[in-house]
């Protein structure tokens, strides 16, 4: 049995088409658990629901996404639970190519691609395809070869059921908690680049700057909630493995120009994560805002 597990949040005009998008791909006895704390996204849910006894309505009490995800794992029976978001929708074939590696009984995680939707003609529409497609997936297919630890999408990744415990509702990545926790003990994470997930990145400097300064501000917070975690992304590591890497991917002089423009902003967003998480301290709160202009 599969559990999908969705949190969203005022995104009653995405909500519909992820949901749409896993249901041929699941089968009569599984479900769909989506939960939602505002009234605007829940309304088009409860519609769906009452359509099909297979989507579930979980209210949760706007506490954050890591609390959302713990509702759910309580509540969900399958014996694959995969998550994903409320602003994204997965590839009809997504979900066969993210269940294959789980034959293997070691396999505590598999991750899907994110693929970008934005417009690659425009500077941030171009980071969007740069970062996905060379900072995440290259990444990942290098580390499966090495034997490496790589952190899940939390666009869309699958966990088997049992193997995680109840998140820190303070965590800004939840997708790094959970597989740092599986890597530690010692279940394998997978990657199935086949199983895509369509994502729209932001459209605005500020919102492009949360965004960055949310995820990558996760993985400064990883060493809080365990000793000596292994660490896929940083400055050092982006200073050193994306200055070459990422110079074979622009095609035009535009685009050569964009990805210079890259490294700065790179390096005020890992400064900035430096100052909020580990001088200031920064709540949760102060940090996770919301990025309107992915919805």
């Amino acid at each position: 049995m599969l559990s999908v597990l969705i949190t969203s949040y005022k995104e009653p005009r995405t909500i519909g088409k992820a949901i749409e998008c896993f249901l041929p791909q699941i089968g009569k006895d599984d479900e769909i658990l989506i939960a939602a704390p505002d009234k605007e996204t829940i309304e088009v849910i409860s519609g769906y629901a009452k359509k099909d006894k297979r989507i579930k309505l979980i209210n949760d009490a706007g506490k954050g996404k890591p609390a959302a995800l713990n509702m759910l794992f309580v509540r969900a029976k399958g014996d694959i639970w995969i998550l994903s978001d409320g602003d994204v929708y997965v590839d009809e074939h997504a979900l066969r190519y993210l269940l294959e590696p789980f034959h293997n009984q070691r396999a505590g995680a598999v991750t899907g691609r994110p693929i970008s939707i934005s417009p690659r003609k425009t500077i941030l529409g171009y980071w969007s395809h740069l970062l996905t497609d060379v900072g995440a997936h290259q990444t990942r297919l290098r580390a499966v070869q090495k034997g490496c630890f790589f952190v899940c999408s939390g666009y869309l990744y699958a966990v088997r059921k049992g193997t995680i415990r109840p998140l820190p509702e303070n965590a800004l990545s939840d997708d790094a908690v959970i597989s740092t926790q599986l890597w530690l003990d010692n279940w394998k994470i997978a990657y199935a680049p086949q199983a895509m997930v369509y994502v729209r990145y932001p459209t605005t400097f500020r919102d492009w700057f949360m965004q960055k300064r949310r995820s990558a501000g996760g993985y400064t917070q990883l060493r809080s909630y365990f000793q000596n975690p292994p660490i896929m992304r940083s400055f050092t590591r982006e200073l050193i493995g994306g200055m070459l890497s990422v110079w074979t991917y622009p095609t035009s002089p535009r685009e050569i120009a964009y990805t210079a423009l890259l490294f700065p902003m790179r390096l005020y967003l890992w400064l900035r994560i430096y100052w909020d998480i580990v001088i200031k301290k920064s709540s949760m709160q102060n940090i996770w805002q919301r990025v309107e202009s992915t919805k």
